[in-house]
């Protein structure tokens, strides 16, 4: 008779992945409710432009800033919010009006606007984006790149209701 030795881990991983498959949704449920708002960020709302138009692409493109856009407390995707996205880029300043633009989120709560390759401003290469629509409480970003070279950014929105 081979004798098994279970280690307090190895236990605890197996009560945990057999709750997630069980059908309980346990641990969903617990995750969704640990899902706090998104904080505005200092220095998110510079250069802000209310009622920025909503377009295709802003400038000549190159670049994608992406996100999420989520619910606080269940998580649940936001379809239809509408993201202003602008920044100093290799074609204006983060004041000029033409860096400005929206975009609205999918099905999925995702959403994606192509843009001028970003540049530093002020020593840091960061865009700036805004929830602003009403429904939700106002949330501004300001999340900095890596690296000048990077031609993407991404910032997730986790929101609660106004």
């Amino acid at each position: 008779m081979t004798r098994r030795h279970y280690t307090r881990r190895a236990v605890v991983a197996s009560a945990g992945a057999a709750l997630a498959t069980s059908g309980l949704g346990l641990l969903s449920a617990v995750q969704a409710q640990a899902l706090a708002p998104t904080p505005t960020m200092r220095g998110g709302a510079n250069n802000y432009r209310p009622n920025a138009a909503i377009v295709d692409r802003i400038g000549g493109g190159g670049f994608w800033m992406t996100g999420t856009v989520r619910r606080a407390g269940d998580g649940a995707p936001l379809a239809g919010q509408r993201i202003q996205i602008w920044a100093h880029t290799t074609e204006g300043h983060e004041r000029d009006p033409h860096s400005h633009g929206a975009t609205l989120t999918d099905a999925d709560g995702s959403f994606r606007l192509e843009m001028p390759q970003i540049v530093p401003a002020f020593g840091q290469p960061h865009g700036h984006l805004a929830y602003d629509s009403g429904e939700f409480e106002t949330v501004f970003l300001r999340p900095v790149m890596q690296s000048p070279s990077d031609t993407s950014l991404h910032a997730d929105f986790v929101l609660v209701p106004a």
